[in-house]
This record gives C-alpha cells, sequence and structure tokens, in this order.
C-alpha cells in the first residue's frame, strides 16, 4: 500500500527507531525531500544521507521548514533538546517516541505551545512488525491523529489509548514485551541444545515454533485459551510439560514481571520528568 504523506518531517535523532520509520515512510512512497534528520554525530549523517537520499542536518542547525518533529532522542536528553527549540517548535506536532516522558513535562519544556502525541513503539518495528502504542494530548486534533497513524503505521500495527497512564502499561506488555519473548525462545532453543540437538538446530526449531504459533494465534478465530488446549493431548507430552509450567507458576512470574516494568515505567518518568 502506497500511503498519502504530505506533511514534511523532522526527526531529531537518528536512531534505530527512527530509522525504522524513515525506512517504512520511504518504502511506502513518502518523498525523501520531506524527511530530515537532525543528528550531532557527523559520520551517522553521512550514513543516514547515503542510505535514505535524505537531508541530514547537526544539532546546532536551525529546524527546518517541517509539519511534524519526531522526537527520537534518548530521554535524558528531551530535556534539553525540547527547552533549547521550544520556539522553534510552536504550533508544530510533536510526537515524541521517548520512553518514560509524559507529556505534562514535554509541554512544559516546550512552553506549552506544541501539539503532543506520546508514543511506546517496540523493536519489531526494525522489520515493520512492531506495535505502537499512542497517547493524544489535549489540544490534538483528528487531523494530528491521522498523520501520527500514517508515521507509525510504517512501522507496523497502531493502538491508541485514552488515559496517558496506559501508556505505562502498554510499555510493560509490548514496549518490553519482546524481551520476554526472546527470554522463553532462548530457553527453548536450550533445552533442545541440552537434550542433545546441535545449537543451530536448537535455534531453528524454537525460532519457527514461535514464528508459526503467533501467526496461529493472529489467523485463527479460536482465543489463545483454546488453542493451547487443541495442542494438548490427555496423557500428552505436551500435558507433560505444561503441568511442570503451572506447578513452577509460569503464568504468575509473567504477569508479576509485567507488573514490575509497569511500575518501573512509572518510577522513571517520575525521575526523568523531575524539575
Amino acid at each position: 500500500m502506497v500511503i498519502q504523506m504530505h506533511s514534511r518531517i523532522v526527526f531529531i535523532g537518528g536512531g534505530n527507531m527512527a530509522q525504522a520509520i524513515l525506512g517504512g515512510l520511504l518504502q511506502q512512497g513518502a518523498p525523501a525531500s520531506s524527511l530530515f534528520v537532525i543528528e550531532p554525530d557527523a559520520d551517522k549523517r553521512a550514513v543516514l544521507s547515503e542510505r535514505y537520499g535524505i537531508t541530514t542536518l547537526a544539532l546546532d542547525a536551525a529546524l527546518p521548514d517541517v509539519d511534524v518533529v519526531v522526537l527520537a532522542v534518548k530521554p535524558q536528553q528531551l530535556r534539553e533538546v525540547t527547552s533549547a527549540r521550544a520556539a522553534e517548535m510552536a504550533g508544530k506536532l510533536v510526537v515524541s517516541i521517548a520512553a518514560g516522558v509524559r507529556t505534562a513535562d514535554l509541554n512544559r519544556w516546550l512552553a506549552g505551545k506544541a501539539r503532543l502525541m506520546r508514543v511506546m513503539p517496540n523493536t519489531p518495528a526494525l522489520v515493520r512488525a512492531g506495535v505502537s502504542g499512542v497517547f493524544a494530548a489535549e489540544g490534538t486534533s483528528a487531523a494530528d491523529v491521522d498523520v501520527t497513524e500514517t508515521i507509525l503505521g510504517a512501522i507496523g500495527r497502531v493502538v491508541w489509548v485514552k488515559a496517558e497512564s496506559d501508556i505505562d502499561i502498554v510499555t510493560a506488555i509490548s514496549g518490553s514485551g519482546p524481551a520476554y519473548v526472546f527470554h522463553f525462545i532462548e530457553g527453548l532453543a536450550r533445552a533442545g541444545r541440552e537434550l542433545g540437538l546441535a545449537p543451530a538446530l536448537a535455534d531453528e526449531l524454537a525460532k519457527a515454533t514461535f514464528e508459526g504459533a503467533i501467526r496461529l494465534a493472529l489467523d485463527s478465530d479460536d482465543d489463545v485459551g483454546t488453542l493451547r488446549k487443541n495442542v494438548t493431548s490427555k496423557g500428552g507430552t505436551t500435558e507433560a510439560a505444561l503441568n511442570h509450567m503451572m506447578s513452577a507458576g509460569l503464568e504468575e512470574t509473567i504477569v508479576q514481571a509485567a507488573k514490575a516494568a509497569h511500575a518501573r515505567a512509572g518510577e522513571l518518568a517520575d525521575i526523568l520528568g523531575r524539575d
């Protein structure tokens, strides 16, 4: 699908997530002439220009004539970057993909003159299979929502939350979630190795099993509980494995792990927004 992108966009920060969005937008038809990156590292600017055919600018350059600013710097740098450019960002749509910074703090640093979207993407965005949770702050419009949906749609699914506090939950589930999945894959591959498989084969089986199971879960009309039961024959191998997981409290461990991530997300937001 070719997107209809009429907005001019500048990314402040040219890291992996910014590049994922850039690549997705270009792949779906956005003109390179409408995309800019402000990046402090000269070598990285050269790479970005060559790889994507876009205009790159040094950190001290003036903000180009754009409609949308995507804040893609590290959270610890966000206060300095936004405070220094508050006047330049006035009246623009500002989309923050910096983890853990609340819109109230962004609004304060930007002197209350920008329209704000707060986003929690995740790393599968690097292969256009991400999911981004988005909160639209007060003062944003339906047109702002459409533009943000288009930008983030270039890297995967977009889900909207009505309360900003829900972004911390999104962080705990999908933001941090890929690491939980990778950890489970690590364990399954290790089991294969310890049972005698060659490491490469154990890794392939573990990854392919997750890939197939997720595809089935997405395509099936059955819920995941039903799909689990469909694999589990009474007295069989799957039941033996699941009984062990249940006796070890695996599901409760997963729930409590996600709750720990949620609590930490709130703590980090407090720290990053502290004056």
